[in-house]
């Protein structure tokens, strides 16, 4: 069986490309627990907001609890990159 590949920075056009929630579910894990780099609360609400969108229940959750850490500027600037992804994708 061969293997795929993706980079961490390939992963949100592939979560654009395959539509799941639970993909963008994972990005948020992966920004909020800083698994694949650094961690980041503005990416993680982000894409958990685009996966609560979507209809993941969980990510409203994690979504929920990130906001409670940030200030409203930081869920702003989610807010906004996660339009702006939608805009693209």
């Amino acid at each position: 069986m061969a293997r795929f590949e993706v980079s961490f920075q390939e992963l949100p056009d592939l979560a654009a490309a395959a539509g799941p929630a639970d993909a963008l579910f994972e990005l948020g894990l992966a920004y909020c627990s800083g698994r694949d780099g650094e961690i980041d609360l503005i990416e993680a609400h982000k894409w958990f907001n685009l996966a609560a969108l979507r209809g993941n229940g969980d990510a409203k959750r994690y979504r929920s609890e990130l906001a409670s850490e940030m200030s409203r500027a930081e869920i702003g600037q989610a807010q906004r990159r996660a339009r702006e992804w939608l805009s693209r994708h």
